[in-house]
């Protein structure tokens, strides 16, 4: 076990069931990267997140996001629960598909709901919509298109 808590749900990430294969020295590199989001949250741990009864008021349950290639390139819209792990698997390529096919790892736009259902609403929305509309909602909200990693993880903004 990587964390002292001893229901840290950073740990249950290599299990099969639960999601794709890591290495050790993967879950150590996420684990580091997200302990202060991680032990900050309900009780200390993660999951309760996903349990609406345990959700606080003022926290939001699912988040609908948007990751582009580059400013004006490829662009994917996704829903999750866990806004960090979902961007950082993105970024590492451990989401086989779309977005390691097209090289989308940068997290240009994201919008928090307190309701899954909302979430799951607004994502089918977007994802209708004209790519000229989603280009101006990221412009209204990123003009820079600058990368939203860093404000979420409180990592550094440096990527190769």
């Amino acid at each position: 076990m990587l964390c002292q808590a001893s229901d840290c749900a950073i740990d249950d990430w290599h299990r099969p069931s639960l999601g794709p294969r890591l290495r050790g020295d993967d879950i150590s590199v996420i684990h580091s990267r997200l302990r202060k989001t991680c032990h900050s949250r309900v009780g200390g741990n993660p999951e309760n997140l996903s349990k609406p009864s345990m959700v606080p008021s003022m926290e939001p349950y699912a988040y609908v996001y948007i990751l582009a290639s580059r400013r004006n390139g490829t662009l994917y819209i996704g829903v999750t629960n866990d806004l960090v792990r979902r961007t950082w698997m993105h970024r590492e390529g451990k989401v086989p598909g779309f977005t390691q096919r097209y090289g989308v790892k940068t997290l240009v736009h994201y919008e928090p709901f307190k309701d899954i259902n909302d979430a799951l609403r607004r994502e089918k929305a977007l994802k209708k919509w004209y790519r000229q509309w989603k280009l101006r909602l990221i412009e209204e909200s990123n003009p820079a298109w600058r990368d939203l990693w860093p404000d979420i993880s409180g990592s550094p903004p440096a990527r190769g």
